[in-house]
């Protein structure tokens, strides 16, 4: 096991399929960031997009200055990750990456966080990018699709949004952390959703106690 809490078995998860992390313009970045992180400690292969309101959130949340113009920036994200293997960078305009389409190998998908817009989007079937288009490919070959909204208050354009995905097999995942185990830090907030997300991709994980345990 990790410092952080991941059960490693990187040689026993070498065959099993990558997982796309999609991350938007919602606050919140550093739910996506912990979630790759987790992921690539896990040894999972991680394929990484993100829009470009998400690149004005990473920068303003978390001082990342991460721009797809920039000829080095997928020695930048490795470097943060401290991982050039397992994982993988792609454009947020990249038809010909590999979740763009159903024919390539099946492959759990999270967009994390999830804004309004991009929600909006995928409920309505819309593909103006590479996350939408993703999403869009998840849901009708009935892959594993886990969206985490991070928005207050919720108007009835989201809840209905949310609900239509819902009724169509998605995961509505919202970074709502918990209180009842005690965070002394925000870290452990943010373990709290991400220990969820791993939980629903079927990831093994020891970033918080389990209930009753």
């Amino acid at each position: 096991m990790c410092k952080d809490g991941i059960m490693l078995s990187r040689r026993a998860e070498r065959n099993l399929p990558p997982i796309t992390v999609a991350m938007t313009g919602a606050s919140g970045s550093v739910y996506g960031l912990r979630l790759v992180e987790c992921l690539l400690e896990a040894g999972r292969r991680v394929d990484l997009t993100f829009t470009l309101a998400a690149e004005s959130v990473l920068e303003q949340e978390c001082g990342l200055e991460w721009r797809e113009e920039d000829p080095e920036l997928r020695r930048t994200i490795e470097e943060y990750f401290s991982d050039d293997d397992n994982l993988r960078h792609y454009s947020r305009m990249d038809w010909m990456a590999p979740m763009a389409s159903g024919s390539s190998v099946k492959r759990p998908m999270v967009v994390c966080p999830c804004s309004m817009g991009t929600l909006a989007a995928i409920a309505h079937g819309l593909a103006d990018n590479l996350i939408e288009r993703a999403a869009d490919v998840a849901i009708k070959e009935q892959r594993p699709l886990i969206v985490v909204p991070r928005e207050t208050p919720l108007s009835q354009i989201h809840l209905e949004n949310m609900l239509k995905l819902a009724q169509m097999g998605v995961t509505i995942l919202p970074a709502m952390p918990g209180f009842y185990n005690k965070p002394a830090q925000v870290e452990e907030m943010v373990d709290f959703v991400v220990a969820r997300i791993l939980d629903r991709l079927g990831v093994e994980h020891q970033l918080v106690d389990r209930w009753g345990e």
